[in-house]
C-alpha cells in the first residue's frame, strides 16, 4: 500500500507560509493544494469541509486533517523529531517555545489582522472607525516589534531561542514579512532586520519562497 502524502493547502504569502517553510525544511515529501483567495476558494464547500472556518492553511496529513499555523507547526516538529525544530517536551526551552508561538498566533497575527481587516470590527461603511482600528493596529505593532527585538538581544541568537533553529523563526519571518508596508517595518529595527536576513537565507526558506511566486524584498 503507498504511503500517504502530507499535503499543505496554501495560498503564497498567508499565514500557510510557515508551516510550507517547516515542510521544506523537514525534507519528506509532501504536496502543495493552491487554494485560490482571489475566487473565495476558501469559502467553497469542499473547502469548508476541511476547516468549516474558511481559513488557510490546512494541512493533511493521512487521516488527520489539520487547522491552525500554529498546531500545524507543533506537530510537523513533534512528527519529525529528528530535525529538532522544537525542544524536548519537558524542557524549559520547550516551555518558551510554547510561550512565544501563542504570543505570536494570539497577540502579534491577531493584531496584524485587526491592521488588515479593520473593517470586520466596525459598522458595514464606517470609514472612519476602520481607519482608527488600523492606526491603532500599527501603533501596537510597533511596540510588538520591540518586544521581539528585545528578546533577540537577551537570547543572544542567532535564532529565536537561541542556538537551536525552531518553529518560531518561520513563523516570526512570516509575521514580520506582513509589516513591510508599515511606516516602521520590522526590518528598519537593527537587531530584528539582521535576524529576519537569516531566516530568509535559509536554504528551505528560499525554496518556499520561489514556488509561492514571492518576489523580493521579502520582508
Amino acid at each position: 500500500m503507498a504511503k500517504s502524502v502530507t499535503k499543505l493547502f496554501y495560498f503564497p504569502g498567508n499565514a500557510s507560509m510557515a508551516p510550507h517553510c517547516l515542510l521544506e525544511e523537514i525534507g519528506q515529501p509532501f504536496e502543495l493544494a493552491f487554494v485560490d483567495r482571489e475566487q473565495d476558494a476558501h469559502k467553497s464547500a469542499d473547502y469548508l469541509k476541511l476547516n468549516p472556518n474558511g481559513l488557510i492553511p490546512v494541512l493533511v496529513d493521512g487521516d488527520m486533517v489539520l487547522y491552525e499555523s500554529a498546531a500545524i507547526c507543533l506537530h510537523l516538529a513533534d512528527r519529525h523529531p529528528e530535525t529538532k525544530l522544537a525542544p524536548a517536551c519537558g524542557t524549559p526551552q520547550r516551555a518558551q517555545l510554547y510561550k512565544w508561538l501563542m504570543w505570536f498566533t494570539n497577540t502579534m497575527q491577531a493584531t496584524l489582522l485587526a491592521y488588515f481587516y479593520p473593517e470586520r470590527w466596525v459598522d458595514e461603511g464606517n470609514a472612519a472607525a476602520a481607519g482608527q482600528i488600523k492606526a491603532h493596529a500599527e501603533a501596537k505593532i510597533a511596540g510588538l516589534l520591540d518586544q521581539m527585538q528585545a528578546h533577540l538581544e537577551k537570547s543572544g541568537g542567532p535564532w529565536f531561542l537561541g542556538e537551536q533553529y525552531t518553529v518560531l523563526d518561520p513563523f516570526a519571518m512570516m509575521l514580520c514579512r506582513w509589516t513591510r508596508g508599515h511606516a516602521r517595518p520590522a526590518r528598519d529595527l537593527p537587531g530584528l532586520g539582521a535576524y529576519l536576513q537569516r531566516v530568509l537565507a535559509r536554504p528551505a526558506v528560499q525554496r518556499a519562497l520561489r514556488t509561492e511566486g514571492l518576489a523580493a524584498p521579502w520582508v
